[in-house]
């Protein structure tokens, strides 16, 4: 599991740190974002829709914890 660490950036760049991390992703891998930027609860669903890969689970908190899984 790769982690991103995103606190502290603002939107759109965790995104972009997604998208990033996809291309080297292997399908089935996860990968979770811990981000600052309440923006992420929108953006990073939303980018999932759009590049058809699998939010597997949102924690909001001081810490906001997305877990996205590789599905092709």
């Amino acid at each position: 599991m790769l982690i991103l660490d995103t606190k502290k950036l603002l939107c759109p760049l965790p995104v972009i740190r997604l998208g990033e991390a996809m291309l080297k992703a292997k399908i089935g891998d996860e990968i979770t974002i811990l981000a600052s930027d309440y923006g992420v609860l929108h953006d990073i669903p939303a980018w999932c829709n759009v590049h058809n890969q699998e939010v597997l689970s949102i924690e909001d908190g001081d810490v906001i914890k997305i877990v996205v899984k590789k599905i092709e």
